[in-house]
């Protein structure tokens, strides 16, 4: 009987710390994660404003040469003076106007011519454009401009560039700068008039 009770005890006992440590087991307490490790952040400037760029308009101011200017420069016409066989215009006129337009009477007809600045230099050209009848032009961005037709010449040769009476240049005549004044002779004239109303130069 003793044997017997001493096995229980026993028992119970066992049962007991079985429970304590089962009951200890589960009651561990959660460990706090150990930190992530910080990486090096580097801070990074402020973005910079942005820029615009502004482009800076010129205008240039027109001249009287015809070249620059927004519209085509229209010739004035004036009276030249005539002494035998000299035709003489003012320098002047033609420096401050750009272009201007002249007439001379010889040999019972009356023809017509233009003087320009162009760079610097001075033309002198019958002024004339046989197909339309006109006997007017502009000075523009280096090209002549019939006033009636717009065929354009250049300035600087006379050749025709472009329009339905493109195929009669203008004529160059000679001249002579002296005294504030440009000359031709009537001859000279007479000749550049013949040759541009006509097909061609010669």
């Amino acid at each position: 009987m003793k044997h017997i009770t001493r096995n229980i005890l026993l028992a119970i006992t066992l049962f007991a710390v079985i429970g304590i440590i089962q009951a200890c087991g589960g009651a561990t307490a959660a460990q706090p994660s150990a930190p992530a490790s910080a990486g090096t952040i580097s801070s990074l400037p402020p973005a910079p404003p942005a820029v615009t760029k502004t482009t800076s308009s010129v205008t240039s101011t027109p001249k009287n040469s015809g070249q620059g200017q927004q519209n085509p420069l229209k010739a004035t016409w004036i009276t030249p003076q005539v002494a035998g066989d000299i035709v003489s215009i003012p320098l002047g006129e033609v420096e401050s106007k750009g272009i201007i337009h002249f007439k001379v009477a010889s040999g019972g007809k009356t023809t017509t011519y233009m003087a320009y600045n162009l760079d610097g230099t001075l033309y002198v050209r019958a002024n004339v454009c046989p197909p339309c009848r006109s006997i007017g032009f502009s000075l523009y961005k280096g090209t002549l401009v019939c006033d009636t037709c717009r065929t354009r010449f250049d300035a600087k040769t006379g050749e025709g560039i472009s329009g339905a009476c493109v195929a009669f240049p203008k004529a160059a005549a000679a001249y002579k700068t002296s005294d504030g004044n440009i000359s031709m002779n009537t001859a000279d004239l007479l000749t550049a008039y013949q040759n541009t109303i006509e097909q061609g130069l010669p």
